[in-house]
């Protein structure tokens, strides 16, 4: 096998191979990249609410939470509660808490739900253990060999490595040391 055609099969069977992994990387990588504008693992909301007030310590006790939670149609666990501040009751939820300000009956609940995808593709690009690991190392070989084995497809013309190509190729180098010298 001469070396152009052992280069079109590495090329073609490895990108066919790795084209899930590549995906999987791909989203989560544009998820990752946003971490200041959203939460990529999960969707949290919150939603206010106001119960009767004042609350006394005294009366807060499991009971009084597991009806608080039924009165307010909160379908969610209920775990536990705490004081954490001498005004403030903090109710622990399967998938959320909620607060509430003793004093006023202001409340808080918050929701926390995984994103579906999302959740599971970040997983992944997380290397969640050591055999995932060693899979996405190869996965990163794998890429160098797709990458330099894409530069020699074409063997020659004006879109060939050594003309159009070369240029390309050039300009897709210096975009990332251009970011490394201006943001480093």
């Amino acid at each position: 096998m001469n070396i152009r055609k052992l280069n079109r099969v590495l090329h073609r069977d490895l990108g066919y191979f790795f084209f899930g992994l590549s995906i999987i990387y791909a989203i989560s990588g544009i998820a990752l990249n946003h971490l200041r504008d959203f939460n990529p693992n999960y969707k949290i909301q919150h939603y206010d609410l106001e119960v009767p007030a004042p609350i006394n310590s005294d009366m807060v006790n499991d009971d009084w939470v597991k009806g608080l939670l039924a009165e307010y149609d909160i379908k969610m666990e209920y775990k536990k509660f705490y004081f954490p501040t001498d005004d403030q009751v903090k109710v622990f939820l399967k998938n959320g808490n909620l607060t509430i300000k003793m004093s006023t009956g202001e409340g808080l609940l918050e929701t926390i739900n995984k994103r579906p995808i999302l959740n599971q593709v970040n997983f992944l690009h997380y290397n969640p253990g050591v055999w995932w690991k060693w899979f996405s190392d190869i996965f990163c070989v794998a890429w160098i060999i797709i990458s330099i084995s894409g530069l020699f497809i074409i063997k020659s013309g004006k879109h060939s490595i050594k003309r159009r190509g070369a240029l390309w190729t050039i300009a897709g180098i210096i975009v990332p040391i251009l970011f490394l010298i201006l943001y480093r």
